[in-house]
């Protein structure tokens, strides 16, 4: 099993940004409790390199990816840390090169057909579909990837998307996944609440694992 299909495995990524390190166990242990052994910890904080780190090294059940990987620079530094994959925004082909080059799968971030022609050029096997909401939603994800769908690409659809709309997300069957930041908001973490962390984090996977099963059923 790839990477990536482990990722599609669970449905449901938690974007989370980390002001402090000394978070990092607590916040990976209120996941695993939770039966969702995955984060996207973004590169937009300080502390976030310190915190991939430590996951990896202390909590190598969990499948620790890094977000906002936007440059070589930075494919270097997360895989040095130990994650074991990295998601972007947007897309680049210099990024994509170092990733292949360090064997990070990686999934870059579209919003149009001539992104997602690049990543398949890269033969990126997963795409970041962002900011999913306010670029057009489903409908729009459906209408950009339909030309594409015999390559059997996949989608994470990020931005805007939430557990009252996971739904409309999971049941088109090219999304592995869906980023959410709700799951383990920045305040939450700062203050230590790591039951409701946990409790959203149950919730969201329990959810997942329900729309899979009904879209199974119907098809």
């Amino acid at each position: 099993m790839s990477v990536f299909d482990e990722v599609a495995s669970l449905g449901v990524v938690p974007v989370i940004a980390i002001d402090d390190a000394q978070s990092a166990l607590p916040l990976a242990d209120a996941l695993l409790e939770a039966g969702l052994p995955i984060a996207e910890i973004t590169l937009r904080t300080p502390a976030a390199l310190d915190v991939i780190g430590a996951i990896a090294r202390y909590r190598p059940e969990m499948l620790i990816g890094a977000g906002t990987v936007l440059t070589e620079a930075q494919v270097d530094a997360v895989a040095d840390a130990g994650a074991r994959f990295a998601l972007s925004p947007g897309v680049d082909a210099a990024t994509l090169a170092r990733a292949s080059t360090r064997k990070l799968p990686f999934a870059p971030g579209i919003a149009s057909a001539t992104d997602l022609q690049v990543a398949l050029r890269a033969n990126c096997e997963l795409v970041k579909f962002f900011p999913a909401m306010a670029v057009g939603g489903v409908n729009m994800l459906k209408a950009i990837a339909g030309p594409y769908l015999h390559t059997g690409i996949g989608f994470n659809p990020t931005g805007g998307v939430s557990l009252s709309n996971m739904a409309d997300w999971l049941s088109y069957g090219p999304v592995r996944a869906v980023g959410g930041t709700w799951i383990a908001g920045t305040n939450d973490i700062a203050v230590g609440n790591w039951a409701e962390i946990s409790g959203n984090a149950k919730e969201a996977i329990a959810k997942a694992q329900k729309i899979r099963d009904q879209s199974s059923r119907e098809t």
